[in-house]
């Protein structure tokens, strides 16, 4: 609030992220600051990102890098029990069909997955157009030999994935997390992935971040760890930095930028001066 306070000549602030975050929204509205953002920006990087991730759990990959750097060449991992699984002819789940969800989709679809969603915020008939099946999340856990996380974090989607519902995955099922580490609930997992019961983990979010040296998921053979990353590309930069110009433009302009966080700012804000 004070660096508006302090900046009356300020009229327009751009965040090139995919939310207005690390701002004070309230104060810049206060200050009858327009604050616009980058939605979709990291969009096509998140998803390759979390399809590189479930493909390192699904064909073990993590491990068989590991075992290489030790000297050992394919260890056990020829045999039937310890191999992998294919995308191909497997039932894939999503849980959240935001932007970058649908791009998973559509690159599991191409890899030919069979790809159902749980999302109850979008249409069911433009899922259907792209492909994919919306189902209730308890069939999604119960049918989904894959599950991947890309919902918001919010109240109601907290722990989404949780002690209780764990249950109902299949045997040796994979869960893949690259949206916000509050969405699951990391308790039941040690003793889940020890057992097999849980097949394989991918993580590159985390309930703390960074995850401290004791962190009872470090260390375990089937757990895939990645230190946030999945949005950055040089091409998430150019695409945030893109964006945030066309709004500043279309604000010098005269005209309404197409992403503003704090629309009530509109009626008493002149827009190009």
């Amino acid at each position: 609030s004070e660096v508006f306070k302090n900046s009356p000549d300020l009229k327009m602030v751009g965040v090139c992220r995919g939310g207005p975050v690390n701002i004070d929204l309230n104060a810049a509205t206060e200050a009858g600051v327009l604050v616009s953002y980058a939605p979709g920006r990291n969009a096509q990087a998140a998803a390759e990102f979390a399809i590189a991730l479930m493909l390192a759990a699904m064909r073990r990959i993590t491990r068989g890098d590991a075992d290489l750097h030790k000297g050992i060449w394919r260890g056990d991992l020829y045999s039937y029990e310890k191999t992998g699984i294919e995308v191909c002819g497997s039932t894939i789940g999503l849980i959240g069909y935001g932007a970058i969800g649908k791009v998973v989709a559509k690159i599991l679809i191409a890899m030919g997955a069979r790809v159902i969603v749980f999302d109850p915020f979008t249409d069911k008939g433009l899922m259907a157009a792209d492909g994919v099946e919306s189902v209730e999340l308890d069939y999604l856990l119960k049918n989904s030999k894959v599950v991947s996380l890309h919902a918001r974090l919010t109240p109601d989607s907290k722990h989404i994935l949780n002690v209780d519902n764990m249950k109902l995955l299949p045997e040796g099922a994979v869960i893949v997390n690259s949206a916000r580490g509050g969405l699951m609930d990391y308790t039941p997992l040690p003793n889940l992935l020890r057992s097999g019961r849980i097949g394989a983990l991918a993580l590159d979010v985390y309930d703390i971040e960074p995850p401290p040296s004791d962190w009872p998921l470090l260390g375990i053979e089937n757990v895939v760890l990645a230190p946030h990353l999945a949005g950055a590309t040089k091409q998430t930069a150019w695409r945030a930095a893109n964006i945030i110009g066309d709004e500043i433009k279309l604000f010098l302009e005269g005209k309404t930028p197409q992403y503003v966080a704090n629309k009530e700012v509109l009626s008493t804000l002149s827009l190009g001066k």
